[in-house]
């Protein structure tokens, strides 16, 4: 069998923190593992290939693997990409016969990929190969992803029509108001062009709709530092293009469905700081007040919000985030998870007792009307911080 034609993975869409599927000696690891979703690209799949093994050569040689993935083309694309593995070392081919769609072909590429960064690029020369050597750059200064986008400095289209620059501009706006969190962190949310980590994805369950994988990676991985290098997207040479109105529709199938699994998150995180409320206020209460020892209210609260801070941290440890905890079951991490945790709610809590003091000596509100207004003040906060800093997987043991 020829070893350059990959078995397909199949099962959850997880990126392994190591693939296990193909043996490789550690000190021939490759640095970039680069995807090339495929159908119907016999036209270029040979020209792209060259350029791309030029390309890499000269930066990284030796150390990159190109991964054609290809959904059984009718041209027999996959056959035409393993003929020319001979001729380079670096290529391996996966024909994908029972799955289809370029997003989970991309996951099922990076699968079995044996790179510390995860790269994608189109097959059809529409994206300009040489900005590759850009985004390498910018994930060698630690960055967490790298995109190519058409709407940062340096970036444009060719000769796209008036209806497919409204539709693009309009498909951010509409990402925007959908998925505030994660679209606003890039100019080129529709992008089909970047670079990962692969730490920052690994074990992640992906659940990717349609043609777009940007996304997906920005909202469900753990991704600090995102850099962006303009580039200009081409006209095809060869081939017709697979835009449809049907993607579209899938973008925002996708947008809702992210929406969604952020909010039930974030309801079952809200749920669990009810009974925080119930710990913090019943203690603030016994703390302040004349049937307890009537300390200061400042010094109550603190006492009162770190004891809900650990009743939340189990609650949430065990249900909101017991997917990932599960993972990482070792005491050693969950005590690293419970410091995360405290840190993160410290903010909140200096912002808490902020709103508390401001509630009570400014406004004159009740006691304890104005730590449940605090309380609610500091959620979000408590929330996003803890999603991607305190319940993430960073390490395995």
């Amino acid at each position: 069998m020829n070893q350059s034609l990959l078995s397909t993975p199949s099962g959850t869409l997880k990126i392994p923190y190591f693939c296990t599927t193909r043996e490789i000696a550690c000190d021939c690891l490759p640095k970039l593992s680069l995807i090339l979703p495929t159908y119907n690209e016999a036209g270029n799949i040979k020209d792209i290939i060259e350029i791309l093994s030029q390309l890499l050569d000269q930066y990284i040689p030796e150390r990159y693997e190109i991964i054609i993935v290809d959904d059984n083309s009718p041209d027999y694309t996959w056959k035409l990409a393993l003929e020319l593995t001979s001729n380079y070392p670096q290529l391996h081919v996966m024909r994908r016969v029972e799955e289809k769609g370029l997003s989970t072909a991309v996951i099922r590429g990076w699968q079995v990929a044996q790179g510390e960064i995860l790269g994608v690029i189109d097959a059809d020369l529409q994206h300009p190969p040489e900005v590759l050597e850009k985004l390498l750059e910018e994930m060698e200064r630690g960055a967490d992803l790298a995109v190519a986008s058409r709407h940062v400095e340096g970036g444009g289209v060719s000769e796209w029509s008036i209806l497919r620059r409204v539709l693009s501009r309009g498909a951010q706006i509409l990402g925007l108001i959908i998925l505030p969190e994660v679209i606003s962190r890039l100019s080129d949310p529709m992008s089909g062009y970047f670079m990962v980590r692969r730490n920052a994805i690994a074990c992640k369950t992906l659940s990717p709709v349609g043609y777009k994988i940007l996304i997906e990676v920005a909202a469900r991985g753990c991704i600090s530092w995102i850099a962006e290098v303009g580039y200009v997207f081409r006209e095809r040479q060869d081939g017709e293009s697979k835009v449809t109105w049907k993607q579209y529709i899938e973008y925002i199938q996708h947008l809702l469905g992210l929406r969604l699994s952020i909010s039930a998150r974030f309801i079952k995180f809200s749920l669990v700081g009810l009974t925080g409320v119930v710990v913090d206020m019943g203690f603030l209460y016994l703390l302040s007040d004349k049937i307890g020892p009537e300390l200061p209210l400042t010094r109550s609260k603190i006492i009162a919000a770190e004891l809900a801070v650990i009743n939340n941290f189990l609650w949430n440890d065990c249900w909101t985030f017991g997917d990932i905890s599960r993972r990482q079951p070792e005491k050693r991490q969950r005590l690293k998870r419970l410091i995360k945790f405290n840190l993160i709610c410290l903010a909140g809590l200096v912002l808490n007792v902020f709103f508390l003091n401001m509630f009570v000596r400014i406004f004159n509100y009740n006691k304890y009307i104005a730590n449940l207004l605090a309380i609610i003040l500091v959620t979000l906060w408590n929330f996003w911080f803890n999603l991607k800093l305190s319940w993430r997987v960073t390490e395995i043991d």
